[in-house]
């Protein structure tokens, strides 16, 4: 079964390739730096193809050797577009990891030249945001007249990767985002924090612009999403306190010095400090009488996560197991897709 992953010697796309033979699949290694693939691509026994986005016919003639795209390089507002296009002219299911807003939008607006195509289009199937889908879901099922949904995420031990660290430079100063009476609208970044009850302890959380203000809608129907993540009570202050200078984060001097101090640091977490990490998840729906149910997972590290579910998600496409058209995760999948990962911890709470 073969899969052209294509930013397979990033950190996140590297990782897939360690594990994809115990998932029985065969890919392609595909990237748009050759000196960078032809390097990794020598540990293993893969065929490899190095080519941009705008080298179009090399896209698609790698296209038409396989079923499907595993697409790991970002920043994804950049490669999505021209990637899914590709995927829909040659008949290929696409598939990413991104965690963009914009990103999920686009795909559910490829929706009907997907289905034309025959193909499943698919963002997000990683860290973001199964988990997080998934929840949405699962208390979906549990209060079926939610009109209200917070998602929260921590992640515990670990570090973030060069494209993740990308990503965020790109989004300096930009509002956050929310979905409300079932319309995404901007909101101040930080605009609302609280205290969690993860799993493990209590965590203090800030409103940030997550992929599920998107995708939970399309998986769930309910109308008003808000997401939130774990930061430092003294961050959130300082991020309010920012808001007036944000349009000097929006420069390019501002992030070209910020992409120059990424390039510096490490390109993600080791192995010892993903093993030793953990990554939580919790979900609260409200109904308009005010009855709530919540819930909480406690998954692997974001990134061992995500190398685990796109394999997952990318061996049952093509096994036969896809619905043409744009997908979410749980969606497509079920709100349990996410217990088929070994140790996964879900708990209802009072």
């Amino acid at each position: 079964m073969k899969v052209l992953v294509y930013g397979a010697y990033g950190y996140t796309g590297s990782l897939i390739i360690r594990m994809v033979e115990s998932y029985g699949l065969v890919p392609i290694l595909a990237g748009r730096n050759a000196s960078k693939l032809e390097s990794f691509a020598k540990d293993y026994p893969y065929e490899s193809k190095s080519f941009s986005l705008e080298e179009t016919d090399k896209l698609h003639a790698a296209l038409e050797e396989v079923d499907l795209l595993l697409h790991c390089a970002g920043p994804f507002m950049y490669t999505a577009k021209p990637m899914m296009e590709a995927c829909i002219e040659k008949g290929v299911h696409y598939l990413d990891i991104t965690g963009e807003i914009d990103v999920f939008e686009l795909a559910h607006d490829m929706d009907a030249k997907a289905k034309a195509a025959n193909i499943m289009v698919m963002s997000g199937v990683g860290f973001d945001v199964v988990p997080t889908d998934c929840m949405a879901a699962y208390l979906k099922n549990k209060l079926p007249d939610a009109t209200h949904l917070q998602l929260a995420f921590a992640n515990l031990g670990g570090a973030i990767s060069h494209g993740t660290s990308l990503t965020m430079v790109e989004n300096l100063g930009k509002p956050g985002s929310m979905r409300k009476d079932g319309k995404i609208i901007a909101v101040p970044l930080g605009h609302d924090g609280m205290t969690v009850p993860f799993i493990p302890k209590d965590i203090y959380c800030m409103a940030i612009p997550w992929g599920d203000v998107s995708t939970a809608f399309y998986t769930t129907g309910i109308p008003n999403i808000e997401t939130f993540t774990r930061v430092r009570p003294q961050t959130h202050k300082m991020v309010k306190r920012m808001r007036p200078f944000n349009w000097i984060m929006r420069s390019s001097l501002v992030k070209t010095i910020a992409k120059r101090q990424v390039e510096k640091r490490p390109a993600g977490p080791n192995d010892e400090m993903r093993a030793k990490a953990s990554s939580h998840v919790w979900g609260k729906v409200r109904n308009a009488k005010g009855e709530e149910v919540k819930a909480r997972l406690q998954v692997p590290e974001g990134y061992t996560l995500t190398a685990i579910t796109a394999l997952m998600i990318s061996k049952k496409v093509l096994e036969g197991n896809w619905k043409a058209g744009h997908q979410t995760p749980a969606g497509m999948y079920g709100q349990d897709l996410i217990m088929e990962v070994e140790g996964v911890i879900r708990e209802d709470l009072p």
